[in-house]
């Protein structure tokens, strides 16, 4: 889906080879740098979490800077968008709005992010490893009920009670303190059901998902993002988890709705357009892109457009 996400960011039929963009989730650079390549006079501005993504995308700001062209790095959750670009006089200027909300690669292959239980290291899980709470600290204080509802809402585990009591019963005699800890823990409860799909595979989803507030840094993405586009600006979100889709799907329905309002008022069509076009309503990848990239099989692109800057 690499070429249509890049196809629909770049917005080129409005923009030619310039224009404002922004990469919500810079990772480690990959849709940037196409950007830049594609979009040899735009301006683009980059939010990631990640100290060590801010890091890579720094550096690639200089070189950008230095061949003549913009860009900006923020060392920020996508969800302040509306807060960070407001304040830097970007506010409803931006042409392409990229959300890619998978974990990056270099998160899941490096052990002490504590991301993966395929390999060991500490029970981090944090995307900003400089602020905020850990999974094992997390893991350490919250009570049973809550940790079972956070692995069944955000996992849509079934098995979350059971989980939860052998976390809980563990460690009371020792602390959990990393990802093959945790593991092992999982797989005592939870059978292999799938082939090719780690026991625990849920579980890590929905703890990691809690302590990035992963779902609540959506909506407000969102909502902020959308509001900062121009008119024919477009919103681009890569989505990898039904529950993630599904905001982001009625996210977009909503805003491509006129208002509802009662029959019969004096109120001209045009005073109550929709805000949005939707232009791709759930692209899935094809059959030869999974077999390159097997973590492409679950992803789902979604386009919306801003038409009517009236009602945002």
């Amino acid at each position: 889906m690499w070429d249509e996400t890049l196809e629909w960011w770049s917005n080129e039929n409005i923009t030619g080879k310039s224009g404002l963009f922004v990469d919500c989730t810079f990772g480690r650079g990959g849709h940037s740098r196409a950007l830049i390549n594609l979009k040899t006079n735009a301006e683009l501005l980059v939010f990631d979490k990640d100290p060590e993504a801010i890091e890579v995308a720094t550096k690639l700001a200089e070189e950008t800077v230095a061949s003549g062209q913009k860009m900006n790095v923020f060392h920020s959750s996508y969800a302040d968008i509306a807060e960070v670009l407001e304040k830097n006089g970007y506010s409803q200027k931006v042409d392409g709005i990229l959300m890619d909300l998978g974990v990056s690669s270099p998160q899941l292959d490096e052990a002490e992010r504590g991301f993966s239980f395929m390999r060991n290291g500490p029970l981090d899980m944090r995307m900003n490893s400089s602020a905020g709470m850990t999974a094992a600290e997390w893991l350490a204080k919250v009570d049973e009920k809550t940790l079972a509802d956070v692995i069944y809402q955000l996992g849509e585990e079934k098995q979350s009670r059971r989980i939860a009591k052998k976390i809980v019963m563990a460690r009371a005699e020792k602390p959990i303190e990393t990802t093959a800890e945790l593991a092992d823990l999982v797989c005592q409860v939870v059978p292999r059901r799938v082939v090719g799909k780690h026991p625990a595979t849920r579980t890590f989803q929905a703890i990691r998902m809690h302590i990035n507030n992963e779902l609540g840094d959506l909506q407000q993405g969102l909502k902020g993002a959308f509001e900062m586009l121009a008119p024919g600006g477009k919103l681009v979100v890569l989505s990898f988890h039904s529950l993630e889709d599904r905001i982001v799907k009625r996210f977009m329905q909503q805003h491509s709705k006129p208002a509802d309002l009662p029959r019969g008022l004096p109120v001209l069509a045009a005073d109550i357009a929709p805000p949005g076009k939707v232009c791709v309503k759930g692209s899935k990848p094809r059959d030869e892109e999974i077999n390159v990239n097997p973590r492409a099989r679950s992803a789902i692109l979604r386009v919306i457009e801003k038409v009517n800057t009236a009602e945002t």
